[in-house]
């Protein structure tokens, strides 16, 4: 492998049934600046079918050229067909950095590229940077259940691959009048690659309901006390057209599943309004939520950490507050 034949700065826009996922676009606008470091064209790779019309809203946000895979057999994902024609444009085109939502798709996808492609992977990053002297991407994560972050340099091989938790970049400014080469490169890929057929998509409520893109959120911690408190914060979430969510200490206790955690070793939120009940606010869960609009806390102890970075800080019992806003919130709407 010559290192020196590796350029450019790759985004796989991850879509699902025609809708582009809001993390491609948050990595879009970090890799806008990946790219501008380097010097080199920011390139948004798009896979499915009849998808080409999604190209558009990637130039506007900030990609420089767009690739699109359009095939019948790229209609739903698979490992298999998505690895294949993803490596195949890889050792064709070489690029030095691939950029991958960390989302359940990209969990999956990224270590088969990886693996496949001979590179390393540096999964769930929260951070993206460039050395010094713009050899090498320093992608960083948390380490140790959350109680250190480790920077990670892949300085063998290529390309240097990295999934990126959904929520922790911007947006680059939408700008529509933005003009790029658009794509639509020729695939090898047959039937017989794929070894899984998708007989039927089966919708669950995990499936439905994503913290990372969720506007409000309700969240519980130690201090809600039992698993049954959880109904109340689903209560309010309900009125506010929202979701409930957990702090790690909750999903430990198993009062609500892990795909609802916030924080350093879950998922990283930015809603209009974060209403966190019984949370104490440690470090790592302020990691995953300190960037919200406007953040709500309910905790009986005032000097709680959580009280310091909240907007409203409302000193009492959750038992008795909730019920009280869940009927205000009702007699307004």
């Amino acid at each position: 492998m010559n290192i020196a034949d590796y350029k450019g700065v790759w985004v796989l826009a991850e879509q699902r049934k025609g809708k582009l996922q809001k993390v491609s676009l948050e990595l879009l606008g970090e890799g806008k600046k990946i790219a501008e470091k380097l010097g080199v064209p920011l390139t948004a790779v798009l896979l499915g079918y009849n998808v080409e019309g999604l190209s558009k809203e990637l130039v506007a946000y900030g990609a420089d050229e767009v690739l699109v895979a359009d095939n019948e057999l790229l209609q739903n994902y698979t490992t298999d067909g998505y690895t294949k024609v993803i490596c195949d444009l890889v050792n064709e085109r070489k690029p030095e950095i691939f950029f991958i939502g960390a989302t359940f798709i990209g969990r999956d996808l990224g270590p088969r590229v990886a693996a496949r492609l001979k590179t390393g992977l540096t999964a769930d990053c929260t951070s993206l940077d460039i050395d010094e002297e713009g050899k090498y991407l320093l992608a960083t994560r948390p380490a140790f259940g959350g109680n250190l972050m480790a920077t990670i340099a892949c300085t063998e091989h290529r390309p240097q691959m990295a999934t990126v938790r959904p929520g922790v970049f911007l947006k680059f400014p939408k700008d529509e009048k933005r003009t790029a080469k658009v794509e639509t490169v020729k695939i090898d890929l047959k039937p017989e690659d794929i070894r899984t057929k998708v007989v039927e998509t089966v919708k669950t409520a995990k499936d439905l309901v994503d913290i990372s893109e969720a506007e409000f959120i309700v969240s519980g911690g130690r201090g809600v006390g039992n698993a049954e408190g959880f109904k109340l914060l689903q209560e309010l979430a309900g009125v506010l057209g929202g979701t409930v969510a957990g702090s790690r200490a909750a999903v430990d206790k198993e009062w609500i599943d892990k795909n609802y955690q916030v924080g350093q070793t879950g998922k990283t939120v930015k809603p209009k309004i974060y209403v966190a009940c019984g949370i104490s606010g440690a470090i790592q869960h302020l990691a995953g939520m300190q960037d919200s609009d406007y953040i709500i806390a309910i905790n009986k102890d005032e000097n709680a950490p959580i009280m310091k970075v909240a907007d409203l800080a409302i000193v009492g019992d959750l038992y008795k507050v909730i019920p009280e806003m869940i009927k205000q919130l009702k007699e307004q709407q």
